[in-house]
């Protein structure tokens, strides 16, 4: 099995989990068009696309959500982030009743949490380390086996950045798969696009509020 195929099994697997899923989502249909600088799995090169557009499949940095500053009302701090998991968007709380509002792909059934925490450290290309239960269950329900480490770079599922969620297994992350993002698809951590992911890296500090609602 190629090396890049490899990672997008895991990619799926850990935040995606495809089997059973069926995309409905018409704000996550995503297109490749032309200009669009893209990761090719095959060469393992960062490549423009000239070719026709597509909808899945293909790896970009850019989410087909928006980011956006809108009006947000809440009794948290400006810098908290609240995951609105059945909106499938993410808030970064803003002075004077604003928040930036980020497109997100969240837990399937059976994944899904809520709960307050505290962004307890922060990665660049962060690598990845499977979870035990998750390479049992990987194994057990599509038969491949997950290496033990995944180093960071442009094909690892945690994506060009990554907010860890107290002492939880969970992360906000990036990913460049922006097919996913407006999914309810992941093992239960919180994805973003890579550019957006790679914004609210800069604007969270160490010890951030995290609020999470189911």
């Amino acid at each position: 099995m190629r090396l890049g195929k490899l990672f997008a099994a895991a990619a799926i697997t850990l935040t995606a989990a495809f089997v059973g899923t069926t995309f409905t989502s018409t704000d996550a249909e995503a297109r490749r068009v032309q200009g669009e600088r893209y990761f090719d799995y095959d060469t393992h090169q960062w490549k423009v696309w000239s070719g026709p557009t597509t909808r899945r499949g293909y790896a970009s940095n850019k989410s087909p959500i928006k980011k956006r500053k809108v009006r947000y009302s809440t009794s948290q701090k400006p810098g908290t982030i609240i995951v609105n998991t059945k909106e499938r968007r993410l808030y970064l709380v803003l002075d004077g009743g604003k928040a930036w509002k980020y497109g997100i792909g969240v837990g399937r059934d059976g994944f899904r949490w809520s709960g307050t925490h505290r962004v307890s450290r922060k990665a660049e290309w962060p690598g990845w380390t499977p979870p035990k239960r998750m390479i049992a269950r990987v194994k057990r329900e599509t038969g491949k086996t997950l290496k033990g480490y995944y180093p960071g770079g442009p094909t690892n599922p945690l994506g060009a950045r990554s907010l860890y969620i107290g002492s939880t297994i969970y992360r906000i992350h990036g990913t460049n798969q922006p097919w996913t993002i407006g999914q309810a698809m992941s093992s239960g951590c919180i994805r973003l696009a890579n550019d957006d992911v790679t914004d609210l890296y800069k604007r969270v500090k160490v010890g951030a509020k995290v609020v999470v609602q189911n």
